[in-house]
């Protein structure tokens, strides 16, 4: 039997770019509730969007937060994910040298970019609705690193290669949607996080679904006894899941 879902947001659960949940979407949260199922949101947002972006269930669900970096259950951080100060701040000297793309850099209070391009500024505060500081070195901040994430506005794949190239010994850099770069906590993912939740509610991986489309939802994909790749997601990402769906509410409905 089923007893907790996860999914990814991003191309999985939010289709063509869109900002909302599909109509009706909390309302199946609360259906599954009702039935004893449990929900996580499992994405490379961070924790303060997706309480917007599931406001009506906000406090009825969990969320697995900046790709498995920050894991919230009830209110309560159960586990966290951190990059090493002094790897962040060549990674933020490797963004800068390669031009043309900007930096997101997460933390458990905010995030934070040194851009002075108002698209990206626009497109992060506007539309992804992130509760973002901007500063004027990224090295000037000085709380833990959850995440370091990289926009390119032109597409992921101008600079996935690049990165994963220059740091594959030191970190993981996964696809995150169509524009973005993720460099991932060594100790984290979102199957780190999704198997930390169900340990700590005492729910077995078999017990688990989950749903995705790019490869930072593999792990995730992997952990549980049922997971859905995306039939339109990343070539390949299918091939780590049990199943493919084109549709997250149609799987959750028929549940």
């Amino acid at each position: 039997m089923i007893k907790l879902i996860a999914s990814d947001l991003d191309g999985t659960i939010l289709k063509n770019g869109a900002q909302e949940l599909p109509e009706g979407f909390c309302e199946l949260v609360r259906r599954l509730k009702e039935k004893g199922i449990q929900f996580a949101a499992a994405s490379g947002r961070q924790y303060y969007n997706l309480r917007l972006l599931f406001a009506p269930v906000k406090d009825d669900i969990h969320y697995i937060a900046e790709n498995g970096s920050l894991c919230v259950c009830r209110d309560q951080v159960i586990s966290k994910g951190l990059i090493e100060r002094e790897l962040g701040l060549r990674i933020f000297k490797a963004i800068r040298e390669r031009g043309g793309c900007h930096c997101l850099l997460s933390c458990e209070s905010a995030c934070y970019t040194d851009s002075t391009d108002p698209a990206f500024i626009r497109h992060i505060r506007e539309v992804l609705r992130y509760d973002m500081k901007t500063v004027d070195r990224l090295e000037d901040v000085t709380e833990p690193f959850l995440k370091i994430a990289v926009c390119d506005f032109t597409g992921a794949d101008n600079i996935e290669a690049y990165f994963q190239k220059m740091f594959e010994s030191e970190i993981k850099a996964v696809t995150s949607g169509m524009i973005w770069i993720d460099f991932i906590a060594p100790n984290a993912n979102k199957g780190t996080g999704l198997a930390g939740l169900a340990a700590h509610l005492g729910i077995k991986p078999e017990e688990c679904m989950a749903f995705g489309d790019q490869y930072n939802d593999v792990e995730m994909l992997q952990f549980a006894g049922r997971s859905y790749a995306m039939s339109d997601g990343a070539p390949g990402v299918a091939e780590y899941a049990t199943d493919v769906t084109d549709s997250v509410e149609d799987v959750l409905r028929q549940l």
